[in-house]
């Protein structure tokens, strides 16, 4: 970290500007603001995921993981033209959530959100990475921005989403079943 902080408090922002990674100035409610803030939360989200009691260890070192990438990856958003995601980074995750959902069996139904605590919390990371996704495809709209973001965070939504699973079955609740069925009417 270049410049430390001994001031939290700036009042360079009081006018709805924040400042960018490369020193240039933008709407707090820009895209690009938008899409970094959004992985900010996303990052949040994870460690509330953490916070929770008995997190098994392969688990827990994935998402530690993600965190410091998501922190790449909100620099990248932050300074106009910086990489910091690369491919190799996007292949982790698949592979990662290979592993994670080998031993899963086969998808039959959707599922609700919910679980236990760690898969609820979960869900929650889960539906905010996707609106970080939006976000950064909003933003590739408008400015240039790496595809590796884009894919990192689609891999990612992904990943959660086993984890998910993973997470509602260790907790011993089990995955909550949508009950399509319900809205059924019975025959006359």
């Amino acid at each position: 970290m270049g410049n430390r902080l001994s001031k939290i408090y700036t009042r360079t922002g009081d006018d709805g500007s924040t400042g960018l990674g490369d020193g240039s100035r933008v709407a707090k409610d820009s895209p690009r603001v938008a899409a970094y803030g959004t992985v900010d939360e996303l990052n949040s989200t994870l460690g509330m995921v953490l916070a929770c009691a008995g997190i098994a260890d392969d688990i827990r070192e994935t998402l530690t993981q993600v965190q410091h990438e998501l922190f790449d990856l909100g620099g990248e958003l932050c300074i106009p033209g910086m990489a910091m995601i690369e491919d190799a980074d996007i292949d982790r995750l698949e592979s990662v959530l290979d592993g994670f959902n080998e031993a899963l069996p086969p998808l039959k139904d959707f599922i609700l959100p919910g679980g236990g605590m760690a898969a609820s919390c979960c869900h929650l990371a889960r539906t905010v990475c996707r609106r970080a996704e939006r976000e950064v495809i909003a933003l590739a709209r408008v400015e240039q921005i790496r595809p590796q973001a884009q894919r990192y965070l689609n891999r990612l939504s992904d990943l959660l989403f086993v984890l998910c699973r993973v997470l509602a079955r260790a907790d011993g609740h089990g995955e909550v079943l949508w009950q399509h069925e319900r809205r059924r009417k019975p025959k006359a």
